[in-house]
């Protein structure tokens, strides 16, 4: 039996009312033209929570409190490779959300938790739905 090594990722769905923040990706290589969340790789000897904390600050300029931080999803994905996706909710940060990285985002925007827009990255839609709407913990994506 082979070990693998699994990629870690962080994802931040932003709230307020009953909104989530969302940017839309570009240059990226991945899923260009549609929109997701504050999101980036675990660093080596980088906490999830350490590395959500810098990815908020990277990508939007804002400064989150590490135990304001509630994971709601953990997600086994494979899309080319394994990855382990830990995604975290946050209702209270310091700072206006605004693109950090454009050339990464084309836009970055507030929408009603109801009115997603069609082409949000199918993962991300899958933990908005199963995590932070439903409340399951774990899911898993793209193994069929």
């Amino acid at each position: 039996m082979v070990r693998y090594s699994q990629i870690l990722s962080v994802h931040l769905f932003l709230l307020r009312d009953n909104e989530i923040l969302l940017q839309l990706r570009k240059n990226t290589g991945y899923r260009d033209g549609c929109w997701s969340v504050i999101a980036g790789h675990v660093e080596a000897k980088e906490s999830a929570t350490n590395a959500m904390v810098r990815e908020a600050k990277e990508e939007a300029g804002i400064t989150l409190n590490p135990k304001d931080l509630i994971l709601v999803h953990v997600m086994h994905r494979f899309e080319n490779q394994e990855r382990v996706d830990f995604f975290f909710k946050a209702n209270k940060w310091e700072g206006e959300p605004k693109i950090m990285e454009p050339e990464k985002a084309g836009e970055m925007k507030w929408f009603k938790l109801s009115e997603l827009p069609l082409n949000v990255v199918p993962y991300i839609r899958q933990a908005i739905e199963l995590g932070l709407k439903r409340g399951q913990i774990y899911s898993e994506y793209g193994w069929d």
